[in-house]
């Protein structure tokens, strides 16, 4: 096999795309294809294919759906169908005029490709921007293609959720109906960085977004420049590479995506304009937000976009997903539901696809537009009792802030007096994972719910125990590290992880073999903050030595009942790798400049003040 056909599987699986040459009965019987250059205000002509039912009519009049991606429309051709069409099967089988369109300045589009194009906030009629191609493509499509009703919808996971949720902002009266799904909202907390921390696990995704293209595509131009793994130990190549700096300078210095990010390490003007949460104003529409609880991709995405239109677009129907997958899991249906060795439950993405992705779109695009669809406001899954929860609001009303307090290995209602304290060496980091396979993904997954007992006992990790629970609680909300350190150094990353410890007698309903559950210790929850920022992310500031201080962060939401029997563990060490490139534990201008000469090695202290505050459900 390949490298080239390799890369094209990991990247169908990894956008959950059906973009296959096979013919699928169904589509060619019940569908006409054609493809059409759609010029936008500028000139620019986006290459767009549309999937016509055969049956449509004066009488039968279809809604569009339609889904804009960076990630090719293949197949190319009029007389070259998809195999499926559509979100899932059961719109496929409804029928709708599905729409696919290369954005700009990839695959078969003209234009130059820019990473979360930044959006224009006061247009003139020669500006450009994600929302105006929207607008542009939706008015063409409902002027050109006949016996359409009147209504369009769009959708789209990762990438192309960001141009769903961007495409919000179009204001085009036909627009009823979005569903951005994992969406890309601030990289600056999504995908690459975590509040501004470089996620080296993704250092082999970089020629599919810093390579432009040349001329027309319809084939990946960039898969020369993909890494090829060479030991089953993915482990070895990060080892090997060296510094951030190191890998950089070995294979990415015509990158412009990782130069880019080398060359910006604050949140300055270029990360400030690639933020889409300011413009989440005045949306009109229906919106339906989904994630996954464990989508190392894009969790801060969903939540953030969700929390943002709620307060922002009263006149928005605004919905929110939040089930227990990775990324974009939701997309295809695996029968017993597992995430990494962890069971959930039977066709979970059946009843999402049937019950609420089929009934939204329905609803808006082929109902009555001024009525609700009767959805909840927020479907979260309980990722602890293994059930879906409905709420009225989110976070939910019925929850209190509790704090529960990082003293002496233990968990507490009350701060501590004294401080706890570990050595941390850059040379010598924590690993985020002991699946060495896993380190030569395209992109990690399986951390998110992974054992972590493996990062137990080591000196430079600290952990803080509950005792065994005597009731079930359940955290649903947001959670907020509230740290007070000090270290030896003038710089340091903070990870924290959030972990459910099994009893030790556990049997789960469905297990893989090979694995322990019993004292399984898995992770709910984690986030990393460089000491840096702790301030401000546009100023950082340099740590004085051995002065206590404070570091204060979000982790990301959660919706999980630690069960009877069960104990809950934080976990918090200052280097995460090969997850996370190294802090080098000294403070530069530049810390993805760092070289093997700035590592330093550093005595951190925990006080006992502080505290992990979470919301627990009454």
């Amino acid at each position: 096999m390949n490298i080239r056909y390799s890369f094209l599987l990991i990247l169908l699986f990894f956008f959950g795309n059906a973009q296959t040459q096979l013919t699928d009965i169904f589509v060619k019987e019940n569908f006409t294809k054609k493809e059409f250059y759609i010029t936008m205000r500028d000139g620019v002509k986006l290459f767009t294919a549309v999937y016509i039912p055969k049956d449509i009519s004066k009488k039968q009049k279809y809604p569009f759906l339609m889904q804009r991606t960076c990630y090719s429309i293949a197949p190319y051709g009029e007389n070259e169908y998809r195999r499926s069409v559509g979100p899932n099967k059961y719109l496929m089988n409804e029928k709708y005029i599905f729409v696919y369109q290369d954005v700009r300045g990839r695959y078969m589009s003209e234009g130059t490709f820019t990473n979360m194009t930044p959006q224009v906030e006061r247009k003139t009629k020669k500006d450009v921007d994600e929302s105006t191609d929207t607008y542009d493509t939706i008015d063409w499509l409902i002027k050109n293609i006949k016996d359409n009703n009147g209504k369009i919808g769009q959708y789209g996971t990762s990438y192309p959720g960001f141009y769903t949720v961007v495409g919000t902002l179009a204001q085009h009266p036909a627009l009823v109906a979005s569903s951005p799904q994992a969406p890309i909202s601030d990289f600056w907390n999504d995908d690459f960085l975590h509040n501004g921390k470089f996620m080296l696990g993704y250092f082999r995704t970089f020629p599919v977004f810093g390579v432009q293209k040349t001329k027309a595509e319809n084939k990946a131009w960039y898969s020369d420049s993909m890494i090829k793994p060479t030991s089953e130990d993915g482990l070895k190549f990060y080892r090997e590479m060296g510094t951030l700096k190191d890998g950089y300078d070995k294979y990415y210095k015509d990158n412009f995506f990782m130069t880019e990010i080398m060359n910006h390490p604050n949140y300055d003007e270029y990360w400030q304009k690639r933020s889409l949460l300011p413009h989440l104003k005045n949306i009109n529409h229906a919106v339906m937000t989904v994630g996954g609880w464990y989508d190392a991709e894009d969790l801060f995405g969903p939540l953030n976009i969700y929390k943002t239109i709620e307060k922002t677009s009263p006149k928005a129907k605004n919905t929110i997903v939040m089930g227990p997958f990775s990324h974009g899991g939701w997309g295809r249906e695996d029968g017993k539901h597992f995430h990494n060795q962890i069971y959930f439950g039977d066709s979970i993405a059946t009843y999402y696809q049937k019950n609420l992705e089929t009934k939204f779109f329905n609803h808006y695009l082929k109902g009555n537009t001024k009525q609700d669809a009767g959805l909840p406001e927020a479907m979260m899954y309980d990722t602890g009792a293994k059930e879906w929860r409905e709420f009225a609001q989110y976070p939910p009303k019925n929850s209190q802030k509790v704090n529960f307090y990082l003293a002496n290995e233990t968990l507490k209602n009350t701060a501590g007096q004294d401080v706890s304290e570990y050595y941390s060496d850059p040379n010598n980091p924590v690993l985020s994972s002991d699946n060495l396979k896993d380190f030569n993904g395209f992109t990690p997954r399986n951390y998110m719910s992974e054992d972590q007992r493996f990062a137990v006992g080591r000196p430079d990790v600290l952990t803080f125990t509950t005792d065994v629970l005597t009731e079930d609680m359940t955290f649903a909300g947001e959670i907020m590290a509230k740290l007070f350190v000090a270290s030896s150094s003038t710089d340091a990353d903070f990870a924290v992880k959030l972990i459910d410890v099994y009893p030790e007698d556990f049997k789960p309903e469905q297990k893989k073999d090979g694995v322990i559950y019993g004292n399984y210790h898995q992770m709910v929850r984690s986030e990393i903050m460089p000491a840096r920022f702790r301030n401000s992310k546009e100023k950082p500031e340099a740590l004085i030595a051995n002065q206590k201080t404070a570091v204060n962060f979000r982790l990301q939401d959660v919706v999980h009942t630690f069960k009877k029997g069960h104990k809950i563990q934080i976990q918090i060490s200052s280097t995460w790798f090969p997850l996370f490139s190294v802090n080098p534990q000294k403070f530069l201008d530049n810390p993805n400049m760092a070289t093997k000469e700035d590592y330093t090695k550093a005595f951190i202290k925990i006080f006992e003040d502080s505290a992990i505050e979470v919301e627990v459900l009454k």
